[in-house]
């Protein structure tokens, strides 16, 4: 292990593990390993959640150590009253007006780890800063109010409803630093509170050694060219929409593709009956980035995105970006990058996937910018300079 020379630092996070899915879970993982490599002592607490969806504790509680990282974890409770809090929910979806009381049970009401508060009030005094992240959950809003001096959120901040709920507002003023993860999020943040010091870091992706399409496409008898869709199958990423709107591409244009999906989803999603929809779930990271290597194109139908990893992870790998326009965030990549289309509805993406059957070399060119930007802008050692900058600042004072 390397020994602790620039600070002591707690990372909390909802959910911690490899095997986790979810980009501001992967960021805070891949952050804290990065920055113990470079001699941080770092720990991180979280929960005993694997599933999102559950919040179920799969983990064991107690502590372990994890690729020189320390991981302490802690039961979730769940209440019972679900069906009030989905009540609830929906009336803020809606845009309804939620008094502060109906605020709070909102948020109490998805889950609460008491024991891991109790932990960090506790032990606070011993970390130069504490990281918190995203901010819509009790592990980061209840935790900012321990040593607000000393606490950084990067919060993965959508333009949603949820974002401009009062109880949720002391994540992005009241506490010491912001990270933000693209240019969009941060003009966002600007527009809900009155910010402290922030900074944009934005996040990094790791280089994969190789990539072995032809494997993929043979182990998973995939004999169609497919576009690729990675990440949660959840109404609020997209998924839905895209179901209808690729089958209405292959109906009404014939497009040749398939669509193939990876990562996770609730029990009960639609079942495709076309024969083109593959949904081949989680994937050991190898077997990811063969899956974007093997792609004709990356899908991102979400407008919830404040960085979108599986973007960069498809320009990587030499694939293009078809990308939803609703998203400022993903707009930006593509514009600054040049490596993607975007669609506003189902007609503009037919026509995107149409444009990729017909035109394979210009579809090369957008890969290859993308690939180039990402190297240029989201190396992790880029970010974790800029990381530690701002960690320096906040403990050290500015230079």
């Amino acid at each position: 292990m390397t020994n602790p020379t620039r600070g002591r630092l707690a990372f909390v996070p909802p959910r911690y593990g490899a095997e986790i899915v979810g980009g501001s879970e992967a960021v805070m993982r891949e952050a804290a390993q990065g920055l113990a490599s470079r001699g941080w002592d770092v720990e991180i607490l979280t929960t005993c959640a694997r599933d999102h969806y559950t919040w179920a504790n799969e983990y064991p509680a107690g502590t372990t150590t994890e690729d020189d990282v320390v991981v302490h974890r802690f039961p979730v409770e769940r209440p019972r009253a679900k069906r009030s809090r989905a009540r609830v929910d929906e009336r803020i979806v809606a845009g309804d007006p939620i008094s502060a009381k109906q605020q709070r049970a909102w948020l109490d009401g998805l889950f609460r780890v008491p024991e891991l508060f109790n932990r960090l009030v506790v032990t606070a005094d011993r970390y130069d800063a504490v990281i918190l992240s995203p901010y819509l959950f009790w592990t980061t809003v209840t935790a900012a109010t321990v040593a607000p001096d000393r606490t950084v959120v990067m919060p993965c901040l959508h333009d949603e409803p949820y974002a401009y709920l009062d109880v949720l507002r002391p994540v992005l003023a009241d506490v010491a630093r912001l990270w933000f993860l693209s240019e969009p999020e941060h003009q966002l943040a600007h527009r809900i509170a009155h910010l402290p010091a922030h900074d944009v870091t934005g996040a990094g992706v790791h280089v994969p050694e190789q990539y072995r399409p032809e494997k993929f496409r043979e182990r998973h008898h995939l004999e169609r060219p497919f576009i690729l869709f990675a990440g949660r199958r959840e109404r609020g990423k997209g998924w839905d929409w895209l179901g209808n709107a690729f089958h209405f591409a292959i109906q009404q244009y014939d497009v040749p593709f398939d669509l193939v999906a990876i990562g996770v989803g609730p029990a009960g999603a639609p079942v495709d009956t076309s024969g083109r929809v593959h949904v081949l779930g989680y994937l050991d990271h190898d077997e990811v980035a063969d899956a974007f290597a093997a792609a004709t194109a990356y899908i991102q139908p979400s407008t919830n995105e404040s960085f979108s990893r599986t973007i960069m992870e498809s320009w990587l790998a030499g694939t293009p970006v078809l990308a939803s326009m609703g998203s400022e965030v993903l707009q930006w990549h593509c514009d600054r990058s040049g490596g993607g289309l975007t669609f506003g509805d189902e007609f503009d993406l037919a026509q995107c996937l149409s444009f990729l059957a017909a035109a394979p070399a210009n579809a090369d060119l957008l890969a290859r910018a993308g690939r180039e930007y990402v190297l240029a802008n989201y190396r992790w050692d880029v970010v974790l300079d800029a990381m530690e900058a701002s960690l320096r600042e906040l403990t050290c004072g500015p230079s």
